[in-house]
């Protein structure tokens, strides 16, 4: 993987953790979601006529990949929260981040991408960590603890989170191959605004549209500067990099995530999360060199 695409993946990594804390501190989830896209859409509509790249409509193959991402995601957020509901954390994480599993394997059978022994190594690690930052105590019974109810509605709402996130990871590599991230990242943002405003117009959430703005005015407006920076460099990024590289190495945002906690929640850094901190470390030192 080369310097820049792992340099500009990592600070996507560092940006997704950040509008995590963004949307952990405000009161309804959903509209704070809404609100931060539209402030990433407005900034970008802003930034746009700046930018020296010259800009092209994307072809019908490009928008298919845009409309498959934008689905996915936004079914990825849907069934994750869905997951959350009912289940407990220490079981819905680990298994919506399945999609690590299957990104390398779409990657190489849909893709062509070839991966070294190294980088297999390093996307092991990460894996393994994203999966034990979450668990009670180091044992095999709690490493396989999320798999072991398959019939609960919580756990299969997991699951289909992290395989719709892989299809749509696959979908963008294939879009930003022969279109500029930069637009492409553009026409992604407005397209998932689109079907969360549809979302958002359900009776049950419009009383909550004005008092999240009125609550968190100003977390809205970092969210937009945020939120654009991480969507842009993680496109970039996969541009320059196999897709079977670039969704673990963004798990790093996990250890960004426990460094916020400690340092600015006070959260508690027990020896379990250490390690899994360290696992994502350097298995993502690992794909770097693969």
């Amino acid at each position: 993987m080369s310097t820049p695409a792992f340099t500009l993946i990592v600070i996507s990594a560092v940006m997704h953790a950040l509008w995590n804390l963004l949307v952990k501190r405000s009161t309804h989830k959903t509209v704070f979601i809404w609100w931060m896209f539209i402030a990433s859409s407005l900034l970008f509509s802003l930034c746009l006529p700046l930018v020296a790249e010259p800009f092209r409509w994307p072809g019908s193959k490009t928008v298919f990949m845009i409309a498959i991402g934008a689905v996915c995601y936004v079914l990825y957020h849907l069934f994750n929260g869905r997951a959350y509901r009912g289940g407990d954390l220490s079981v819905v994480y680990p298994l919506s981040q399945t999609s690590m599993i299957y990104v390398p394997i779409w990657g190489m059978i849909l893709l062509r991408e070839r991966l070294s022994f190294v980088g297999v190594c390093g996307i092991l690690l990460v894996i393994l960590g994203t999966f034990s930052v979450q668990m009670q105590r180091f044992s095999l019974f709690e490493l396989v603890r999320p798999f072991r109810n398959l019939r609960s509605q919580s756990v299969q709402a997991a699951l289909t989170a992290g395989f719709i996130y892989s299809i749509g990871s696959i979908a963008e590599k294939t879009g930003v191959k022969n279109y500029s991230p930069l637009y492409f990242t553009y026409f992604l943002v407005l397209s998932m605004l689109a079907m969360m405003t549809i979302n958002l117009a359900r009776p049950k959430y419009r009383s909550h549209i004005g008092q999240e703005l009125r609550e968190h005015w100003a977390l809205v407006l970092w969210s937009g500067p945020i939120i654009m920076a991480s969507f842009l460099t993680f496109r970039y990024g996969l541009n320059l990099s196999p897709v079977s590289y670039a969704v673990p190495v963004r798990q790093v945002s996990i250890l960004v995530g426990v460094l916020i906690g400690i340092l600015f929640l006070g959260e508690s850094f027990g020896r379990i999360r250490m390690v899994s901190a360290l696992l994502i470390l350097a298995g993502a030192a690992l794909i770097r060199l693969g």
